[in-house]
């Protein structure tokens, strides 16, 4: 379960979010979507716990500030940030080792193949493109094997086997009890994915829906009534 409680920010005197909550249920997909400026790009760093804040936020009932909480939580930022002298194996390794990961070094292969990087595992940081450099921070992710992970528009500069295998990644990440938060506006790609939908504009959630109260409704369609039209950001 991920639970954010009366989340608010301010930059200065500018209010970003204003006691924003939510939950996305423990097993369920949830997507955080938003136009520019609507305040979900300081959701997902406030989530990560890259900005201070105040309110609450929650992973499997312990804060997300408690050193357990953070082990069971994963984080695919937007933007990849890589350690230019160490290789892709490396990179997965490093995290193996700072959360005591359990995954074994043929599940650390197994991520490799599903993302074409095991052709790849000596290539340094420096030497990848931002689609390797996605599935590399895609697979580190992983290799923590999370409880809670936070996925920001993880399919910008995806190839299509890479989109359709993590489509597939969230899927079993689901069907095991895993709780996944993505934030993206390529709504097009999270159609088949989502159990629950929260809409922000102005620093607040504006428009919330499970799947079973939208129905047939298209998310786009919700998406646009609820922002009159505001692009997805």
């Amino acid at each position: 379960m991920l639970e954010i409680q009366d989340l608010t920010k301010k930059y200065g005197k500018h209010l970003a979010v204003d006691h924003v909550s939510f939950i996305v249920p423990g097993g369920q997909v949830g997507i955080l979507l938003g136009p520019n400026g609507a305040g979900k790009s300081t959701i997902i760093k406030s989530i990560a716990g890259l900005l201070r804040y105040e309110g609450g936020v929650g992973i499997e009932r312990m804060p997300a500030r408690a050193l357990e909480a953070k082990r069971i939580f994963a984080y695919v930022p937007e933007i990849p940030a890589m350690f230019e002298a160490l290789t892709v194996r490396e990179h997965i390794e490093y995290v193996r080792r700072a959360y005591n990961s359990p995954i074994t070094e043929e599940g650390i292969e197994r991520l490799l193949a599903r993302f074409e990087l095991d052709d790849k595992q000596d290539k340094l940081g420096n030497e990848l493109s931002k689609g390797m450099m996605q599935k590399v921070s895609i697979c580190c992710a992983l290799a923590i094997q999370p409880r809670v992970i936070l996925l920001d528009e993880p399919m910008v500069g995806l190839d299509p086997a890479a989109i359709k295998e993590l489509k597939q990644v969230v899927l079993e990440l689901k069907a095991s009890g895993v709780t996944v938060l993505i934030s993206t506006h390529m709504l097009e790609m999270v159609k088949e994915l989502w159990d629950v939908m929260f809409i922000m504009e102005r620093g607040r959630i504006v428009g919330s829906f499970t799947r079973e109260q939208a129905k047939d409704q298209d998310i786009e369609d919700l998406f646009f009534r609820i922002t009159g039209g505001g692009e997805a950001s």
